[in-house]
């Protein structure tokens, strides 16, 4: 296994599709969670959801490759939406840190409808909707 080394990858991925019922929603994406138990938070709706977590993956380009892959492949286990992939976010853990320290500098401007920013990265399993 003399691979290239493993690194860690904060990912966002973004899907969309057809509005669902909420309430069928959210119990499949506590069943994804429960299946790949690394997630850090998910927001959703009806028609668009949000899967944060981090991953170790060789490089940018595994971490994006693997997260193109994670709804699809649990979407029957999980009963998720036949929503699609409308957006990835791939970035090291540096940048993830460098991002944190401008928001507390006030650098860097939070969404207005975004939740408070935590001390520390988010807690496992949150899923909440927006």
């Amino acid at each position: 296994m003399g691979g290239a080394p493993l690194s860690l990858w904060s990912v966002t991925l973004t899907l969309a599709g057809q509005p669902v019922d909420v309430g069928q929603l959210r119990p499949a994406l506590d069943r994804l969670v429960g299946e790949h138990p690394f997630l850090s938070s998910i927001r959703y709706s009806d028609t668009r959801a949000e899967v944060r977590y981090w991953d170790e993956a060789r490089d940018v380009d595994d971490a994006a490759a693997m997260a193109v892959r994670l709804w699809p492949e649990h979407r029957a286990s999980a009963g998720l939406p036949a929503w699609d992939v409308v957006g990835v976010e791939v970035v090291d853990r540096a940048t993830v840190e460098h991002r944190a320290a401008q928001r507390q500098r006030g650098l860097l401007r939070v969404p207005r409808r975004s939740r408070p920013v935590r001390a520390g990265l988010d807690l496992l399993g949150d899923v909440a909707p927006w």
